[in-house]
């Protein structure tokens, strides 16, 4: 079985890479040229982007909505106060230095409608006191571990008793624990 191939073929490999190269640096430019008439359609109904610009109350001619600044009190500590324009004054930003109608001070515990306001009391001894009990379980716990010394079946149960009361105790002996478990009254 015989194989002929007819035809001429240019061996010259350079002739053949310079072709190759044309070829790519044509298609890159073409490919340029695209990009650019893109970008050029996608800006040409736009206006240039708004961007946000500082300008000062004093060039705008109008008057600032409200301003901050930090100013002491009638003890000498600092204070932040905060210019009211419907008020057209300054007020500390503290519950307690609002005035009334007949500009005095209003009473304490009083909000801006003239209600009192509710008084909450937060008891934490329930929690406190299991807290405590934990606490001497596990003291207890330990003498009793320390006075076992012979026996390794109970040592090993007291020592699980034990890993228990602390694993409670790392819950509960928190902040968290007793803010959620807070008994509160009014």
């Amino acid at each position: 079985m015989a194989i002929q191939i007819h035809g001429n073929y240019d061996h010259s490999g350079a002739d053949y890479a310079e072709r190759v190269k044309e070829k790519q640096a044509a298609e890159r430019a073409e490919k340029a040229k695209e990009a650019e008439k893109a970008a050029e359609e996608k800006n040409a109904g736009k206006l240039s982007e708004p961007r946000d610009e500082y300008i000062s109350s004093e060039k705008s001619g109008q008057k600032p909505t409200g301003l901050y600044w930090v100013g002491q009190d009638e003890n000498g500590n600092r204070k932040i106060f905060f210019d009211d324009p419907k008020a057209g004054h300054a007020n500390e930003q503290d519950d307690c230095s609002k005035k009334s109608e007949d500009g005095k001070a209003p009473k304490v515990g009083e909000d801006s409608q003239g209600k009192p306001a509710e008084k909450c009391v937060t008891n934490t001894d329930k929690v406190d006191r299991e807290i405590k009990k934990l606490k001497e379980k596990k003291q207890q716990l330990e003498q009793q571990i320390q006075s076992a010394s012979g026996d390794e079946k109970k040592i090993r149960e007291l020592e699980k008793k034990l890993a228990q009361v602390e694993n409670e105790l790392s819950q509960k002996d928190n902040d968290t624990y007793r803010r959620q478990n807070a008994s509160v009254s009014e």
